[in-house]
């Protein structure tokens, strides 16, 4: 089993950009802790990054050949990109949004997903860990 890993706008800056808001572990780091749950749990992990809104969705196009499910950040699209909304509706896997900070606690545009009414759940606010529990969900889900 396969799961795409895929981290949207400014998350390479992770560790550097607002640590008071997004912690100080780095996207390397993040993936690293992936990997190491991936082969815990015998499946593996491809992580990608992409600054651009057209990359993420040829990403979530080529996902559903390649992947039994797809962990997505949106980053800042997340409260706007309707194209990046179509492209995860589109997926016939299941999509788990990933949000490192609680979008909900945050300023009041960014309380506002567009992604989540198409995504099968979405887990934020508990920075890496987010990460690592919707690995564990789409192992799970992937696996139904």
């Amino acid at each position: 089993m396969k799961i795409l890993v895929l981290h949207g706008p400014n998350l390479n800056l992770l560790g550097k950009r607002e640590p008071d808001v997004y912690g100080k572990l780095t996207l390397a780091e993040i993936n690293a802790s992936l990997s190491t749950l991936a082969r815990e749990l015998g499946v593996e992990v491809v992580c990608k990054q992409s600054n651009y809104e057209g990359e993420l969705i040829d990403q979530l196009h080529q996902a559903s050949g390649e992947f039994s499910a797809v962990i997505f950040n949106p980053g800042a699209f997340t409260h706007y990109s309707l194209a990046l909304r179509d492209a995860v509706a589109a997926v016939p896997r299941p999509v788990i949004e990933v949000h490192l900070s609680n979008i909900y606690r945050r300023e009041e545009f960014r309380q506002h997903s567009v992604i989540a009414p198409v995504a099968v759940g979405q887990i934020s606010g508990l920075g890496k860990i987010s990460y690592l529990l919707a690995l564990r969900a789409a192992v799970t889900l992937a696996g139904e």
